[in-house]
């Protein structure tokens, strides 16, 4: 089987303080699109993993398909084993969720495969003890984030949405990017009122949704890589409604008004990638 693995872009982050277990709380809005990695899984009598193009990610213990595959096994008596190809697209140290939406591809995929039966719900649980972004990535659509990750509400969007994507080269990885917002913060800013931007994407209205949208990271990436605010103020510059850097960076994400639009922004920025939003999150989509 084949199932896809979604990237998401944070349309709103609002950062506040570091919770006992390290993490911070966010308030969030999250969507999947189109851009995706997909995972192939098939029966094997252990579990292995390859992927390509080789060296897009690792295939070792600190790739989170195999978090995932550990976790499920713990949750699930007749896991057995799988193997299982990765292939990438989404690119790495971006903010664009690829991590975790294979890992949300792995637990869907060999919830299947192996016949477990557990809810997207018991999924969702699974995938909070693996990253803050999993349980979005299981789910998709659209969504309100809270806590750490783990508690989601679903938003109604009007209509499709269409996004351009532009990263510069440079990776940052999130707990360089949390560690910087750490040094640089003082108390955390008061959040805005994300229920506009909720209620802009309910209602199709894409001025407002390109008005509303935030990230609290940005300042600390930008310290780190001054080079994403570059790629930020470009996609402003090559006519997008609202443009904001997505999760801890580097990628930033620019609101278009329609398909033709959005790919005429991506010719004035280059090595810039077309997205449409997706209802859906991990999914097989080929036996």
């Amino acid at each position: 089987m084949k199932v896809l693995a979604p990237a998401k872009i944070n349309l709103y982050l609002w950062v506040g303080n570091r919770r006992p277990d390290g993490l911070h709380e966010i308030e969030s809005v999250m969507q999947a699109v189109s851009l995706a990695d997909e995972l192939a899984i098939g029966p094997a009598d252990a579990v292995s993993l390859d992927v390509s193009p080789v060296g897009a990610a690792p295939e070792d213990d600190s790739n989170l398909v195999v978090a995932a595959v550990r976790a499920l096994l713990r949750e699930c008596s007749a896991g057995s084993g799988a193997a299982l190809h990765l292939t990438k697209r989404i690119p790495a140290g971006a903010g664009l969720g690829g991590g975790s939406a294979d890992a949300a591809a792995a637990l869907v995929g060999l919830n299947q495969l192996w016949g477990c039966g557990l809810s997207k719900k018991a999924l969702e649980k699974i995938g909070a003890g693996i990253g803050a972004d999993v349980p979005f990535c299981v789910r998709g659509g659209t969504a309100g984030v809270l806590g750490a990750g783990e508690r989601l509400a679903p938003l109604i969007v009007r209509g499709p949405l269409w996004w351009v994507i532009a990263k510069p080269r440079e990776m940052l990885s999130t707990a360089d990017v949390y560690a910087r917002f750490d040094a640089l913060a003082g108390p955390p800013a008061a959040a805005a009122d994300a229920h506009d931007l909720a209620d802009a994407l309910a209602r199709g209205d894409l001025e407002r949704v390109g008005a509303s949208l935030r990230n609290d990271l940005f300042g600390a990436a930008v310290s780190l890589t001054p080079s994403v605010a570059v790629v930020r103020d470009s996609l402003l510059e090559a006519g997008a409604l609202g443009a904001v850097m997505t999760g801890s960076g580097t990628a930033c994400c620019g609101l278009a008004r329609d398909e033709a639009d959005a790919a005429a922004i991506a010719s004035r920025v280059a090595g810039a990638t077309v997205a449409t939003s997706l209802d859906r999150g991990a999914r097989i989509v080929e036996r």
